[in-house]
């Protein structure tokens, strides 16, 4: 009998323990206890250590979990916290920078980071991505694949996040440390490139403005890590943003004191000429091509040359004439020693444009910039030039 009374006294003296576990929150200890005490009827499979359930039996004590719906079931409270304490979001603006510059010493002044802490960074991105992010080929590194693949996706995620934390807070854009990859023609680099160079130099002293050429598959270098394209774009697809910038149109230049060009060009002395292509993409055709076969004619094309620069280069070292942006003849005409001549037949207007995915549309920053070159792009004195 006594037997019996220190049996019920111990079954007490853990149930008081267990329940006193569990008020505290303290479910795994509560299973521990339990075992320890050989007075444990079954164990429950516990789903989650935060609701762990104690009740008295007539061998002991049943340790339980809430029954809970199938479609309400949670994963462990442990396993969720050990999942969210791995993601660091202090990395995201560090692989942002890595996958649009392709360089973890770029990357780093683009971030305000010592080069070895850049690289510490990158060994994390590299253990929580699951990827090696830059590889060596040959001289140089590139982005892996994965990482090509996620450059959209990781800037889209940073500019949310910027947008949510600093939606109450004035942009300054003196404080902003960011480089902004510009695809643009030569053309439009000539036009707005040294103006807009020295108008962020002055509003945003780290900024920095990596220009390159147009690439074949515009739209995918737009949907991928460019901010901006420069130039003149057709057929854009829906996802991208665009606001013309230059209306312009075509004139055709030759060098001074050409023999077949005095003055003014017939339609048979401009298909006599030979011709310099500008081609910044690479395709073949062109406005000026389409509107001749519109009359079942062509010219005499000779030279393709991806940028106008080289074609006024060309123009005035030869006989070849070549077909411009009226802006871009006027403002070199000079440098170049050329004539500006009406082109035979109408051709359309070249207006010119920013073009930008519509992801960036709420990045402050990117907003920024894009009012930056509008501005510049419709000053009345810099267009006068």
């Amino acid at each position: 009998m006594f037997g019996d009374y220190q049996k019920s006294a111990r079954v007490d003296e853990n149930a008081a323990e267990l329940d006193r576990l569990h008020t505290a929150g303290r479910g795994a200890e509560a299973n521990a206890v339990a075992r320890r005490s050989g007075v444990v009827e079954r164990a429950a499979v516990v789903r989650d250590e935060a609701t762990v359930a104690c009740r008295p039996s007539t061998m002991g004590c049943i340790i339980e979990a809430p029954r809970i719906p199938r479609n309400q079931e949670r994963r462990p409270l442990k396993m969720q916290r050990m999942n969210l304490e791995r993601i660091d979001l202090n990395l995201l603006p560090v692989l942002d920078a890595i996958l649009s510059s392709e360089s973890v010493g770029k990357a780093a002044v683009q971030v305000g980071l010592s080069k070895p802490a850049a690289s510490h960074a990158l060994s994390r991105i590299r253990a929580q991505v699951g990827d090696p992010i830059l590889v060596r080929a040959g001289q140089k590194w590139v982005l892996t694949e994965r990482a090509a693949s996620i450059a959209p996706r990781v800037r889209a995620a940073l500019v949310e996040a910027r947008s949510v934390l600093s939606s109450d807070r004035a942009f300054d854009a003196r404080e902003l440390r960011r480089e902004f990859r510009i695809h643009a023609t030569d053309q439009m680099l000539s036009l707005l490139g040294l103006d807009l160079g020295h108008a962020v130099t002055v509003a945003a002293p780290g900024v920095g403005l990596r220009f390159l050429p147009l690439e074949g598959d515009e739209a995918r270098a737009l949907r991928s890590d460019v901010d901006l394209a420069l130039g003149v774009f057709r057929d854009l697809a829906p996802d991208l943003r665009t606001q013309k910038l230059l209306d312009d149109e075509f004139v055709v230049v030759v060098r001074v004191g050409h023999p077949r060009a005095k003055g003014k060009l017939t339609l048979e002395s401009y298909l006599a000429l030979r011709h310099v292509v500008v081609a910044p993409r690479g395709s073949a055709g062109s406005v000026v091509d389409e509107a001749l076969a519109e009359r079942s004619l062509a010219r005499r094309a000779v030279r393709w040359v991806p940028y106008a620069s080289s074609a006024l280069e060309f123009a005035a070292e030869s006989d070849c004439a070549a077909t411009v942006s009226a802006r871009l003849a006027r403002k070199q005409a000079k440098r170049f020693g050329l004539q500006i001549l009406p082109p035979p037949i109408p051709l359309p207007p070249c207006a010119a444009s920013q073009v930008w995915h519509s992801r960036l549309d709420a990045d402050p920053a990117h907003a920024w910039l894009r009012r930056l070159v509008a501005k510049i792009a419709h000053d009345p004195a810099r267009a006068a030039r």
